[in-house]
């Protein structure tokens, strides 16, 4: 199958991930069959997707004129079957309940043509172990996109052991004619990049909430305020060669800890941002110049920030 063949896209599970999605497909000029067991849930998606489009239009994003044929694209639907076998492409945004993802599955490769990509878009469950006595496994990719998906720009693609390459390849050209960053993974893991980080990160906000050692506000007042401005610059690589790698070390060492990616660069005198190089290479441009380029974006993003949010919750 090549990109110019998918007409038809079904997506199943209308809620928060699923409308949204949905929606971006339409967007990109695919016809999309929206699926879902609740009538409810589907009215509630459709009035939602009409929001965000005119939301998207404030900040032309889409143009007006272009809504009405956006939602005429949208087929809000609860007859799986029917909707399964005349697409091109299908992803499930269903609840995280492996039982239900299986029987799923199992429905669309009853219903489905066997050379359609069957995509899901779990956050956190190995669907590949879950799906392993599924049919052509070489067909099935996971298609994770963040919340909410017609505003984040990034979806992450993981391949099992068993995906096709021309799926993968597929993938990747499809999430780019939609306009998204897509960010393909080598093979892969539950949580992918984002969540197995941002895990991490709630795991600590958690722990300093249960100790009663800040509140809530202090926490989110803090991060905005700092990683907040920080992150969308250079994110947390990058940041690393701002501390400077040898420093970085020295503080790894400190814990009793060991980290050879770090001290490989450390030994080869590549520290970061002062000697021009480190996990990134920054082209032969001087300290100053490099420090220069980040503090004007640093104070471009806190003015905004400022103006826009006062760091208030929203």
């Amino acid at each position: 199958m090549k990109l110019d063949d998918i007409k038809n896209v079904l997506i199943i599970g209308a809620g928060n991930m699923g409308h949204s999605i949905a929606q971006v497909y339409a967007q990109g000029g695919f016809e999309v069959f929206l699926v879902d067991i609740n009538k409810k849930i589907l009215d509630r998606a459709m009035n939602l997707i009409d929001n965000n489009l005119y939301t998207l239009a404030e900040f032309r994003r889409v143009k007006s004129s272009d809504i009405v044929n956006i939602l005429n694209r949208i087929h809000p639907s609860t007859n799986l079957k029917e909707n399964a076998e005349k697409a091109d492409l299908t992803l499930e945004a269903i609840k995280e309940d492996p039982n239900l993802k299986l029987e799923l599955f199992k429905k669309l490769t009853d219903y489905c043509r066997d050379d359609i990509i069957l995509a899901s878009n779990t956050s956190s469950l190995d669907i590949f172990s879950i799906l392993k006595g599924i049919s052509h496994p070489e067909r099935i990719i996971a298609h994770h996109w963040f919340s909410p998906p017609h505003i984040i720009p990034t979806v992450e693609i993981a391949p099992s052991r068993k995906t096709a390459p021309e799926i993968i390849e597929l993938s990747v050209k499809l999430h780019e004619k939609l306009g998204k960053i897509p960010i393909l993974m080598k093979k892969f893991v539950p949580n992918y990049i984002v969540n197995k980080i941002q895990n991490a990160i709630s795991g600590a906000m958690y722990e300093l909430m249960m100790r009663n050692l800040a509140t809530a506000e202090q926490i989110d007042l803090v991060i905005k305020s700092t990683l907040g401005i920080r992150l969308p610059i250079f994110g947390i690589v990058q940041a690393h060669d701002f501390t400077g790698l040898d420093l970085v070390e020295d503080i790894i060492t400190a814990k009793g800890g060991n980290v050879p990616l770090i001290s490989d660069k450390v030994n080869k005198g590549e520290l970061g941002a002062k000697t021009g190089k480190g996990h990134y290479d920054y082209g032969g441009r001087s300290e100053i110049e490099i420090l220069r380029k980040r503090d004007i974006l640093f104070l471009k993003q806190l003015e905004f920030l400022e103006k826009n949010t006062e760091f208030n919750p929203i």
